[in-house]
Formats: C-alpha cells, structure tokens, sequence
C-alpha cells in the first residue's frame, strides 16, 4: 500500500522549484539594478538558494551573460572620496602586517631572553663550581 500521494509531493515539489526560481530572478534583477557583481556565490546567497541550483536553472544562461559582460566593461572610474576612504580590505592588510611585525619582535625578544637565561644558568653552575664545598659551614 503506497504512502501519502505522489501528486500531491510532485505538486508540492514542483511549486518550491518555482518558488525559489522566482527570489533567484527577483534576486539577479536587484543585484543587476544596483550595478553590483553578478557571481553564481553572490546570487545563491541573496536569493536564498544553492550553487547547484543556479548552475542547474534556467537563470544559468543570463548569469554567464550577466557575468562576462561585467568582466568585459572598462572598470568604472573611481571618485576621490572613494579612494580616501580606507577599504575594510585595506584595513585588515594593515592590521595583518602590525600583527606580524609584533610576532616578529616578540620572536627576537624571546630569543634574547633565552640566551640571556641560558647565560645565567652558565654562570651560576660556574659559581657552585668554584665554590666546591667552601659555602659548607658547621651548622651550630
């Protein structure tokens, strides 16, 4: 005895394939409007929808064709106040670079403070030596 109906899962399915087709294009049409990147990334994530599912829509086509004509177009001219404004990108390379200066430094100081220990172990193992068994004294 089969379970549940199998029409009304096809119908089900089919209205959630439409359904999703539908954010993708509204989607790919607010990201074109806005003049921002076309990626298939970009647009699963704005639509709410995966990878795959783009790659296997009907929207394949017009993403490709979105894609390569932004790749093709002159990159856009830049204002002055957009190149003043520093970049989160630009941030995170600075803040990157500070991080790694620090761990450099603090490499070279411990190394410092090793030899330094070291040195001192030297020296106090010298001075038992020398001294033997001179600091024995009767205990009274």
């Amino acid at each position: 005895m089969a379970r549940g109906n199998p029409d009304n899962l096809r119908a089900a399915a089919r209205r959630k394939h439409q359904a999703a087709v539908a954010r993708a294009t509204t989607a790919l049409d607010l990201l074109e409007r806005d003049g921002k990147p076309v990626t298939f990334r970009g647009l699963a994530k704005a639509a709410g929808v995966s990878v795959d599912f783009l790659y296997r829509s009907p929207l394949r086509a017009q993403i490709e064709q979105l894609r390569s004509a932004r790749d093709s177009a002159p990159p856009a001219p830049r204002s002055v106040e957009a190149c003043e404004i520093p970049t989160q990108s630009n941030v995170v390379r600075a803040l990157t670079a500070q991080i790694a200066d620090l761990k450099q430094r603090h490499r070279a100081e411990t190394e410092q403070l090793q030899a330094a220990l070291a040195a001192a172990h030297g020296e106090n193992l010298e001075l038992r030596r020398l001294l033997g068994g001179h600091d024995r004294r009767p205990v009274a």
